[in-house]
């Protein structure tokens, strides 16, 4: 799961706790992007307002009372069962929406938790049990969970924390509109006031006009 890092590269290994990575449910977490939308291919841009709820219907995470989130349709910007049973809903719709864990954060997975030696983790300093963090500098690293700690080693989870568990979203959509060649061709949506979405590369190496790569 992890490379050792090379000791010269100091500036990287100090970067501690300023540069963690939790996994935070606001903005909903953007799946890995699963390819470029064919040019043909009609898109949507969907700006929603979301509440989520576990299955006890507890509030995890809302929008409510900041920025409404926007996503290109079909692209992997919001989980996959999200994504569908939002599809063709008009503005100023208002609906509770189900999604399995098999089409949200996927099931447990205990290969996911590994024990790995303590010198190889990209943070310095104290390390306690539910920490959270990136488990490396690559954009899609996991975003790992400090489950135990024995003497040198380090018991991680690689799951997300809301695997397993099925999931309710309330949701309000703002406004639907038709995405834009580029969007389309970059597959992801770009903002007004940025020309780029700012969260979703290419994945190719290539910088279009929004100037993201």
């Amino acid at each position: 799961m992890f490379e050792e890092k090379e000791k010269d590269k100091e500036e990287e290994r100090k970067r501690g706790r300023d540069d963690v990575t939790c996994t935070s449910l606001s903005p909903l977490p953007r799946a890995r992007g699963r390819g470029k939308t064919p040019r043909n291919m009609s898109k949507n841009v969907v700006t929603f307002h979301y509440t989520l709820l576990d299955p006890e219907g507890r509030m995890l995470d809302s929008s409510a009372g900041g920025r409404p989130i926007s996503y290109l349709e079909g692209v992997g910007q919001i989980i996959e069962g999200l994504d569908e049973a939002m599809a063709g809903l008009p503005a100023g719709t208002k609906t509770r929406i189900e999604v399995p864990a098999v089409k949200g954060y996927g099931e447990r997975d205990d290969a996911q938790v590994q024990k790995v030696l303590r010198e190889l983790l990209p943070i310095e300093g104290e390390l306690n049990v539910g920490d959270r963090f990136q488990a490396g500098t690559d954009p899609y690293a996991p975003i790992v969970t400090v489950m135990g700690i024995e003497g040198d080693e380090v018991l991680l989870d690689a799951n997300h924390p809301l695997a397993g568990v099925d999931l309710t979203f309330d949701v309000e959509v703002v406004e639907v509109r038709a995405a834009t060649a580029e969007e389309i061709e970059h597959g992801h949506v770009h903002q007004p006031e940025s020309g780029c979405c700012g969260g979703g590369g290419h994945g190719d190496g290539e910088s279009g006009g929004c100037g993201c790569k």
